[in-house]
């Protein structure tokens, strides 16, 4: 099945979060959580479609993106660093901080890759160019810059076979595909494999499914969008009410709800009457799967 099957046709609300700027959507499949951010509110979240309650965890800094680790523990890229932190309690440990010596950049969203190393890229807060870069923290505890001069570093997901990586920029209005050495964490030979129209909105989060399609949540879009990585070739819409649509994952028992995270940030009084519950968090079931989320290996 392509994700051009639709089960159902609408986005649905999930969380009326009215978030400033909701972001970071990752499913645990070994809790049965959607965790999630609130950047700017520095919230860490942590919804159970079972009980329908949602979580909230204060982390004291703009939290970027959150992934969940084999220990039981989460990583957050907070404002300042990498940190372990303690889903039960919220006690969190410094684990790296590769910007100690930019104080105006903050880290953004990021994954962990099939091998169990942390991804995640930083961007300015005060509107410098290509102020950023994407890091790999492994499981040694060890940073390795990967991507240098990067405007807004967004999402990141590999292919089934571990073989390509696709990763965005977002000023770029791009996702580039690297081949990618599942080895030795190695990426190579960029190229683009989406572009996104001009008037269709920014790259923002994103997430694959089962069929290695590339699902993108459109910033400034109000929408989400399926690609095929292969020829760039846009297979489908799913338009969502809220201008600003942050990130995106599959979810649930069989990995075949989307949730779709938002933000009220960057829209104007108008858009907001139009979209009341931008900010909060959405979900459609598109007729497709996706993936497990790979978990940190910070075990032993």
């Amino acid at each position: 099945m392509s994700c051009s099957a639709p089960k159902s046709s609408e986005v649905e609300l999930v969380i009326d979060s009215k978030s400033e700027l909701g972001e970071g959507a990752i499913w645990n499949y070994r809790t049965g959580e959607l965790m999630w951010v609130n950047i700017k509110g520095k919230i860490l979240n942590f919804y159970n479609p079972a009980s329908g309650l949602n979580k909230e965890m204060l982390t004291g800094q703009m939290v970027g993106t959150v992934v969940p680790a084999e220990s039981g523990q989460v990583l957050v890229a907070l404002q300042n660093g990498i940190y372990s932190l303690d889903p039960e309690t919220g006690t969190k440990k410094l684990l790296a901080d590769p910007e100690a010596d930019k104080p105006d950049n903050r880290f953004n969203d990021g994954k962990c890759d099939p091998a169990g190393r942390l991804w995640a890229g930083t961007m300015s807060l005060v509107g410098a160019k290509q102020a950023g870069a994407l890091y790999r923290f492994d499981p040694d505890t060890s940073v390795h810059k990967m991507v240098d001069g990067v405007g807004t570093s967004n999402g990141i997901v590999w292919s089934a076979d571990k073989t390509k990586m696709y990763y965005i920029d977002t000023p770029t209005r791009q996702v580039m595909g690297y081949d990618y050495d599942n080895e030795t964490g190695a990426i190579s030979h960029p190229k683009v494999a989406v572009e996104i129209p001009e008037g269709a909105g920014y790259p923002d989060g994103m997430t694959i499914d089962e069929e290695d399609n590339l699902w993108v949540a459109l910033w400034g879009g109000s929408a989400v969008a399926c690609f095929n990585p292969e020829n760039g070739e846009l297979i489908r819409k799913i338009e969502v009410p809220a201008k600003n649509v942050t990130s995106c994952a599959f979810g649930g028992n069989d990995l075949g709800t989307l949730y779709i995270t938002t933000a009220r940030e960057s829209t104007s009084e108008e858009d907001l009457q139009k979209f009341p519950h931008a900010g909060g968090v959405f979900k459609i079931r598109p007729g497709v799967k996706g993936v497990k989320a790979f978990f940190f290996n910070d075990l032993p």
